[in-house]
Formats: structure tokens, C-alpha cells, sequence
């Protein structure tokens, strides 16, 4: 790509808050499930019943629903007279939950990715973690107390800092733009939870799943959250970089379909959420314009399922 075309080329403007969260308490599964959908759960009733003022079981018909964090954070109405999804009941949602890894000493901890001007609402997502979390996520855990957050300076910097005190509440750092380093022309593309995409209304499996298909699903969902979480919406060559994407190869792909079912409490039924794990190569030695994208989406996630922490990717650098 040349120098003039990389100048005129607008960049995604968004705002990403880092925040880790600690819990202490008992953990009663012998064996680690994913945790994504328990969280969420656990988060949207606790928030639900911190800040709603009506008690109305349903929010569409309360006179405060498109203006209540509630509704703004996990069912996210497009604003009236909205350009992008005029048809659509929910934009996507501007937060992404990161269940972690690893208990240690009884202490379990929660990733927490907040977008553009979610991130004024910090305080009350942790509030409600912290208050729905004393009753025990599902049956996994016993009691959990909040002993610890901490927020990332930048995304990806690697540099955490303490922003919580039992006592005194919370001091979170400013976010800013997220930045990306210079663009690598080849890495590995590692896939953590399972990757959701859907191409002509069928789940993309491993042997379908092309560049092309991946980044214009990526490129849209930041697309959106600039447009709905931000007062800069990315207005770019949308269909330009459509096209030139299908020049880009994928290779070395070790992707497997991995199962994976939840439970729906509004539905009352399970419902299977499976997707693509492993990894794959990309080469973009002649693709620069892509690398902010994919740098972004680390923290953005991809495909369906992303406020539950699904199609969670990082970014390996060969050359």
C-alpha cells in the first residue's frame, strides 16, 4: 500500500478502558467451564436492580429507557432517527467480559473491556459486580468479595495500576484513543473462545473461514461501536477495504470447531454457542491498512457472543 493512500485513510477512533477485577472467595466446580455467560447473568441482574427506578419487568415500554445505564449497557437501543441499524432493536453492546483463567489461593478474577463513553460508567458495572458477586456466581463459586481493580495505562502497554479502595471506591485513570504500534507484516491470529461468524445465515466452519470474511465482520463491529459509543464515527472506505481483503491469504490454519452450550434464563432453553478455536497465519505484507483493525479487535472481540468474552483473539508478531 502506498504512503499517499495510508495518509488519506480514515482510522477507528475508539476509546478502550482495561479494568481487571479480583474476588476472593470458595470455588465449588471441581472442573473450570467457561464462565462468560454466568457473568453476564450475574452483571445484568445485579445492574438491573441497582439503578432501575420504575421496576417494570420489561424496559421498552418504562419512559426512562433511553436514558437508563441499564438498558444502554446490555440491551442498547439505537438512538431515534439513528442513521446505522435504523431497523435494528439493539446496536452492540459496549462492553466485553473476560471471565479469567486461573484461580489461585481462592482469588478470581474478571476481565472487563469498556468502549468510548461506557467508561463513564464504570463505577456502577463494578458496583453491580461487586454486590451481585457477594451472592456467588451461580453454582460455581461461594460468596465472592471484590478485592482488587486495576486498569490497564493502554491497551496492550502490559503496565496495570491498582484503582480501587475498599474504602475510599474508585479513581480510574482517563481512557484515550487507542493506539496500535507499527504495522507487523505477518503474525499469527490465536483464537482463545470460540469464533462466531455467520456467512449467508450459516456458521462459518474452519475450512470457510477466509480473510475476507473475518475483517469485514471485525470492520463492522468497530464501525458501529465508533458510531454509537463515541462523537467520532469512523468514516472510511468501507467497501475499499471489503475488496482489497480478499487479497489477503490466510495459512497455517490449525482452527477446530469447539462446542459449547448456555443457558438462557429469558429463554428458558440451552442454547449451543459453539465456534472456531485455534489459529491461523496472515500475511500482510501489502496490507497495512488492515493492522489497526486488528490490532483493536483484541480488545473489541469478534462474530457473536462478544459482551460474554467469545471471539476473543490476540496477536502474535512473526515479522
Amino acid at each position: 500500500m502506498n504512503g499517499a493512500h495510508e495518509r488519506t485513510t480514515p482510522l477507528p477512533r475508539l476509546p478502550i478502558g482495561r479494568y481487571r477485577l479480583r474476588f476472593q472467595g470458595e470455588l465449588l466446580e471441581s472442573r473450570r467451564s467457561y464462565w462468560g455467560s454466568a457473568w453476564r447473568g450475574l452483571l445484568g441482574t445485579s445492574l438491573k436492580r441497582l439503578v432501575c427506578i420504575t421496576r417494570l419487568e420489561e424496559c421498552p415500554p418504562c419512559f426512562v429507557y433511553r436514558s437508563c445505564i441499564f438498558p444502554y449497557v446490555f440491551l442498547t437501543p439505537p438512538p431515534l432517527g439513528s442513521v446505522k441499524l435504523p431497523n435494528y432493536i439493539a446496536a452492540p453492546h459496549p462492553f466485553v467480559l473476560i471471565p479469567g483463567g486461573s484461580v489461585n489461593e481462592g482469588i478470581i478474577e474478571l476481565g472487563l473491556n469498556l468502549f468510548g463513553m461506557a467508561n463513564r460508567y464504570l463505577a456502577y458495572l463494578v458496583h453491580a459486580l461487586r454486590e451481585g458477586a457477594r451472592g456467588g456466581l451461580k453454582k460455581r463459586t461461594g460468596p465472592l468479595e471484590l478485592v482488587a481493580v486495576e486498569q490497564e495505562t493502554a491497551p496492550g502497554s502490559g503496565d496495570w495500576k491498582p484503582i480501587f479502595d475498599p474504602a475510599a471506591g474508585l479513581s480510574p485513570l482517563a481512557t484515550f484513543p487507542a493506539e496500535w504500534p507499527a504495522p507487523a507484516h505477518r503474525l499469527r491470529i490465536d483464537f482463545h473462545t470460540p469464533l462466531r461468524l455467520r456467512l449467508r445465515d450459516d456458521l462459518v466452519a474452519g475450512e470457510e473461514l477466509d480473510f475476507r470474511a473475518f475483517f469485514v465482520t471485525l470492520l463492522r463491529r468497530i464501525s458501529l461501536l465508533t458510531y454509537f459509543h463515541t462523537d467520532e464515527p469512523l468514516e472510511t472506505d468501507f467497501r475499499g477495504l471489503a475488496e482489497r481483503a480478499r487479497d489477503v491469504r490466510l495459512s497455517e490454519s490449525r482452527l477446530e470447531w469447539k462446542d459449547w452450550t448456555r443457558y438462557s434464563s429469558r429463554q428458558q432453553t440451552k442454547l449451543k454457542m459453539g465456534g472456531l478455536v485455534g489459529s491461523t497465519v496472515v500475511d500482510l505484507e501489502a496490507g497495512d491498512e488492515f493492522w489497526p483493525y486488528l490490532w483493536l479487535g483484541q480488545w473489541t472481540h469478534v462474530g457473536k457472543g462478544t459482551s460474554m468474552g467469545l471471539g476473543r483473539y490476540t496477536l502474535e508478531i512473526l515479522a
